[in-house]
């Protein structure tokens, strides 16, 4: 693919080192909180560029810091953040080319492995000609698959050892096309929370459903109302989503249980809506299961705050992507997902952005993420380490 003619001579030196390290990480995926040896390899590039390392945030998070040499470099209060997740997912991987997972059920499928690639292509060309006007702290977090990573490094002290004015994510997205990208104010990802429903009824012989109180139809019907919830419950141009992923219940066709147990996600993009639905999900749980004679208790699960991008640092990343990648392929507005991501939990306590780079080849939609054949696509690893480069330099060379 074609992409503008400034970022190719600046990244020659490095672009195959990149492809390498990407495709190396790829090879030894390591799920939330065990990324030690992507760790390792992280740290060791970075070491041999001369940036300043602190490792151990949430165990094998890394902050690497970069001073700039310009006249205001030394400036407090000109700091930024630029962070990548590292971890893999527990997945059987599909694909057959050589540097397919060498590790059972573990898998790079969302990414992760690129995003850390194109922010080390951005620290190194950063470093190599680092004549700005303040600090970059590069945030190598671990654990945001269902780890919620971004919280445990600043539990462990993130942005009060590193105070930043604003901090910035990119996420792939198979749903663009390589050479496309897109941002928008406001949402961007959903906020997400599981539940569990524990049904308690009263277990018997399958001959005598009479003397039983069975949970496994009070499971059923719990499960249809909770669909009305979304669809006669929430305004149509607001956004959530329900799901049952799981029933779990019995352990032989000719006996009827004790409990059975029911097991969900919710997503929405504003707090409201999530509470709303929660509310239903308790008041469906508990009536629906009275009615049966049954019982029902509900357990909330905490999750993942909706990802809200600041105007400033949302127009500011739209204006850069359009300088890289052309006002025709640069998105300011692209469509919310109703996926979720722990850069939300960042977010809460700093401005800042989190945007997508495309990720399809070949102008087609790209295989999904958490999918078992999907790859990160190579050719975009020069833009997004090139974006990193540039949006830092832009960035402080605002005026204050």
């Amino acid at each position: 693919m074609q992409f503008p003619p400034d970022i190719a001579p600046e990244l020659a030196p490095y672009i195959g080192k990149l492809i390498s390290f990407r495709r190396d990480l790829h090879t030894h995926p390591e799920l939330k909180f065990e990324e030690s040896r992507t760790s390792n390899q992280i740290a060791a590039w970075l070491q041999a560029l001369g940036l300043q390392l602190d490792r151990g945030m949430g165990g094998t998070g890394i902050v690497a810091t970069l001073r700039g040499t310009g006249p205001d470099a030394d400036d407090p209060a000109r700091a930024i953040a630029l962070r990548a997740d590292m971890d893999a997912l527990p997945v059987q991987e599909a694909n057959a080319f050589d540097y397919v997972s060498a590790n059972p059920g573990r898998m790079h499928a969302c990414g992760h492995d690129g995003h850390t690639a194109m922010l080390i292509g951005g620290a190194t060309l950063l470093a190599k000609k680092p004549d700005f006007n303040g600090t970059v702290h590069f945030i190598f977090q671990p654990g945001e698959e269902g780890g919620a990573g971004a919280k445990v490094m600043m539990d462990d002290g993130l942005f009060d050892k590193f105070p930043v004015q604003a901090a910035f994510a990119l996420h792939n997205w198979p749903a663009l096309p390589a050479g496309h990208m897109g941002v928008r104010i406001g949402p961007i990802m959903a906020s997400a929370i599981r539940f569990e429903i524990r049904i308690r009824g009263k277990g018997g012989h399958a001959a005598q459903p009479h003397t039983t109180i069975d949970p496994i139809p009070v499971a059923c019907s719990i499960v249809g109302e909770l669909q009305k919830l979304v669809s006669r419950g929430v305004d149509p141009l607001d956004s959530a989503v329900l799901t049952i992923g799981k029933i779990e219940s019995g352990t032989v066709e000719n006996i009827i249980p004790n409990e059975a147990f029911i097991y969900g996600t919710c997503r929405t993009l504003g707090q409201q809506t999530l509470d709303q639905l929660i509310a239903g999900i308790e008041r469906i749980s508990s009536h629906v299961a009275q009615a049966h004679l049954a019982s029902a208790e509900v357990v909330i699960k905490p999750g993942y705050p909706t990802t809200v991008n600041t105007a400033h640092e949302a127009q500011f990343m739209a204006r850069v992507m359009g300088q890289m990648v052309g006002a025709d392929n640069a998105h300011d507005d692209v469509l919310p997902a109703m996926t979720s991501e722990d850069f939300g939990f960042m977010l809460e306590k700093v401005p800042g952005a989190y945007g997508f780079i495309g990720n399809a080849a070949g102008g087609k939609p790209g295989i999904n993420l958490h999918n078992a054949a999907y790859d990160f696509n190579d050719d975009i690893l020069g833009l997004g380490a090139s974006f990193w480069d540039r949006m830092v330099r832009e960035w402080f060379a605002q005026p204050r």
